[in-house]
């Protein structure tokens, strides 16, 4: 049976590996006293020296000889083996009962498999070693871990002392893995192994953390969960993420067990200054959570030391109401303030991802919709099975986040209410260094005044947000159900400086401004596009660029393409979830109407997407199940724009074909920008297969993300990689009659784009007939792939009308109402 590593020194068992109390008088006054080994005993403890040493030498000679031993491996493994045995040898002899006992020579063995394991881990900060050897031995010293009980039992051997060296050769065990597998997951996981460590320290410092403790079976199933779950962690089954999530499950179930036996101890051997001591930190953490999360931004790149710097207003009211108040009425009080409080930390953090992701705060009426969107992108990303155990640690975290500050703030009301002259004193003192620093606008950093009202105005902000939203809400619905004078244009006169054309509307994913200007990645994309400006100009095509403001950010592409579609502002899924549902004019049903055959491409589009039929009415909807790729997968999705487009040219541009109005949406500069894949000769794309190999050979996202100007580079060379494809496809397709018209989506994350970037994307058109530019030169846009920061702006919205209008015949311009 396995022994609670957590149990202090003292403790007393039921044998080798189980532990109980035992109480026994002694003589307090007395030194203890040493009971020699007898005659017949020391053959036994002599042998077991013996045996220990060699079998040390044995084993790392055959770990050496198997798996590869280094010199750092043999000195930590000797020294381990001869520690453990000198330890059990010396324990014995000096014990009451000095005999080798058979469950010793149990405990023996697995120290000194132990010591290999020792070995081992002190190689593998030189050297990759053998998981194989690491694994199989740990394995075989858990699995000996729940015989020396038995053994102990059933020969009648099972001491005190035995459960000991059972505790400790378990806890060194478990040390040992934690020290190998935080190479791999981060320092955190020593905190495992460690553990034991710290409470016999602390246990010598305070005295009462050192009692014997009484037996817990929980206690033993947790040491069994350390060591199998830190051994798997260590045998390299588990991917990264799932391996970390297991780890920091059995560090919580280690912090269960830890905090009640140390909650026990206190409440059996904790003395008055103690408990006083205990009773200051409880409350100053109780003050700090509070404080904290009245006065902390809501915004990641506010979140500095200084902003906490701050007096809450919220508090010193929320204490001088708890002074005035009964006892009852103070509880209920102080209960349903620290659930607002906890309402308003929810609120706080959500504004934060918001911010993050899609640069814009949190909606309070339709803001949750969001969040269903953004999930299914991260379990299209990481899979649905560590979406989910991510989900639920989540949900665990916000409990346990809810509990803490409401546990808080009823006890801050408590002890106000129970040190009442002391807290009336310290609230006067605060409130007036409070109103001084009001009344001089005192800020230690901009828009955060030492005087804080921020928690009220976050509280007054979500109810304007609340209205604003309802007012939102009523005005676009006006808008949508509006009459459309483009909806009313006859075909005959619709598109018409556009017949016969290939026109293709091409989103590059994340394609935003800080792309091509003024960021650390930029140059690179700036050179790049200037080359295939003048690659495209030497086979005759001819290049202009302006600039979009986009309704999204860092995400939620589908706002930009029903915007830029439908001429209308489409800002969140709810106004997407309306639009869909209406039967709005859309550029695609204009092509349609004028005789083009139409087409949606997005390989990220699930099969079960009916949007396309339903609402933009395309004629043919491609999607990842149904172009025949056989390649590997990218970042979030499996296929790369060269196939995409490749696909598309072989499905729907072969010889004879029908005009065709298509939306392609290229998604290998999508978040997270890596695995990447690299361009192949066009004739050689196939059924993707070639691409095989290539994320193998590319960044995993894991290892990008670790540092935020990596995540820059990779996001710079996703761009570089689809622009590449999209231009040299140009070339390569040499379609004279092709109009493309290329643009972003939406700026990147707030990790690329920085924190308060613009919503503003490139736009550009390419076309080698010299009538396209001739019938858009009021546009004003400038030559080039690459717009300057004076080319002309417009909202995404507004391109749908522009565009009608003015390739159009000149009857339908003249016939549309100006709006």
């Amino acid at each position: 049976m396995t022994a609670d590593p957590l149990s202090p020194r003292g403790m007393a068992a039921d044998g080798n590996g189980g532990a109980v109390r035992t109480i026994q008088p002694v003589d307090e006054g007395a030194p203890p006293a040493i009971r020699l080994a007898g005659k017949g005993a020391l053959p036994t403890i002599r042998l077991a020296t013996i045996l220990g040493l060699l079998a040390t030498a044995a084993l790392l000679g055959v770990v050496s000889a198997t798996a590869g031993l280094g010199v750092a491996g043999w000195i930590v493994g000797l020294a381990t083996g001869s520690a453990a045995t000198a330890l059990l040898v010396t324990a014995r002899m000096r014990s009451d009962q000095p005999a080798i006992h058979p469950a010793d020579w149990v405990t023996l063995t697995r120290a000194l498999l132990i010591a290999g394991v020792a070995g081992l881990v002190a190689d593998s900060f030189d050297r990759p070693v053998s998981v194989t050897a690491l694994v199989t031995l740990s394995t075989v010293a858990l699995v000996l871990d729940a015989v020396d009980g038995q053994v102990a039992r059933r020969t009648g051997s099972a001491t005190p002392l035995g459960a000991r060296l059972d505790c400790e050769v378990d806890a060194f065990l478990i040390l040992l893995l934690s020290i190998y597998v935080s190479q791999a997951y981060g320092g955190w996981v020593l905190i495992i192994g460690a553990a034991r460590y710290a409470l016999l320290l602390a246990g010598w410092l305070v005295p009462w953390l050192a009692a014997p403790l009484p037996p817990r079976y929980w206690g033993k199933v947790v040491a069994a969960v350390q060591g199998i779950v830190l051994t798997v962690a260590a045998s390299g089954l588990l991917d990264r993420l799932t391996g970390m999530i297991a780890v920091a499950a059995a560090l919580l179930l280690l912090a269960e067990s830890f905090g009640r036996n140390v909650i026990w101890l206190y409440r059996t051997g904790a003395g008055a200054r103690t408990r006083r001591a205990l009773r200051l930190a409880v409350t100053a953490a109780s003050v700090v959570i509070v404080w904290g999360v009245l006065v902390a931004p809501d915004r990641l790149s506010q979140l500095t030391p200084a902003a906490f710097a701050r007096i809450p207003v919220e508090g010193l009211v929320l204490v001088a109401i708890a002074l005035v108040l009964p006892a009852w009425p103070r509880r209920i009080v102080a209960a349903v303030a620290g659930i607002l409080f906890s309402l308003l930390t929810l609120v706080k953090i959500l504004n934060m991802a918001f911010y993050e992701q899609i640069g814009r705060p949190f909606n309070p009426v339709f803001g949750w919709v969001d969040i269903g969107p953004a999930v299914g992108v991260v379990r299209d990303t990481i899979g649905a099975t560590r979406t989910n155990i991510a989900l639920a640690a989540l949900w665990l975290g916000l409990i346990l986040l809810v509990g803490a500050i409401t546990a808080a703030t009823i006890h801050i009301t408590t002890a106000a209410a129970r040190h009442r002259r002391a807290t009336v004193r310290e609230l006067a003192a605060l409130t007036a260094v409070w109103a001084l620093c009001a009344g001089l606008s005192l800020q230690l950093v901009p828009k955060s005044p030492v005087a804080s009202t921020s928690a009220a105005g976050l509280v007054v902000a979500q109810v304007r947000n609340t209205q604003a939203a309802l007012r939102d809400e009523r005005s676009f619905e006006k808008a949508l159900h509006r009459s459309d004078p483009e909806a009313s244009v006859p075909a005959s006169d619709l598109l018409t400086g556009l017949r016969g054309k290939d026109v293709i509307i091409a989103f590059v994913e994340s394609y935003g401004q800080v792309a091509v200007r003024g960021t650390s990645f930029s140059p690179g994309i700036d050179a790049l596009l200037r080359q295939r400006t003048a690659s495209l100009a030497r086979a005759g095509w001819s290049t202009q660029s302006a600039w979009l403001t986009s309704p999204t950010f860092g995400g939620i592409s589908w706002l930009a393409h029903s915007t830029l579609q439908s001429g209308l502002w489409v800002n969140s899924t709810q106004r997407y979830g309306e639009l869909v549902a209406s039967s709005r004019f859309t550029l695609s049903d204009a092509f349609n109407k004028a005789g083009w055959h139409t087409v949606s491409d997005d390989p990220a589009d699930d099969p079960s997407w009916t949007v396309g039929k339903t609402f933009y009415h395309y004629d043919q909807v491609y999607n990842k199940d149904n172009v025949g790729y056989r390649g590997p997968t990218f970042n979030f999705l499996s296929t790369p724009d060269q196939y995409t487009l490749a696909k598309f040219q072989q499905l729907e541009l072969g010889p004879g074909h029908k005009p065709v109005m298509a939306q392609i949406d290229l998604e290998s500069s999508h978040i997270p920008w890596a695995p990447l894949a690299s361009m192949v000769p066009w004739n050689k794309v196939g059924n993707g297969s070639i691409f095989n190999g290539q994320p193998a050979r590319s960044e995993t996202a894991p290892t990008v993300w670790r540092n935020a100007n990596t995540v820059r580079q990779w996001y710079g060379r996703s761009i570089q990689y689809s622009m590449n494809v999209l231009t040299s496809w140009v070339t390569e397709l040499n379609d004279p009659n092709l109009v493309l018209i290329l643009l972003g989506d939406h700026q990147p994350h707030t990790i690329v784009s920085g924190p308060g970037a613009n919503h503003e994307v490139p736009i550009s058109i390419i076309a080698r007939d010299p009538s396209v530019f001739k019938q858009i030169a009021s546009w004003h846009w400038q030559d080039g792939l690459l717009p300057d920061r004076s080319a002309p702006l417009e909202p995404m919205d507004a391109f749908r009308n522009q565009f009608l209008s003015t390739f159009g015949t000149a009857s339908s311009q003249a016939a549309r109402p100006r709006q």
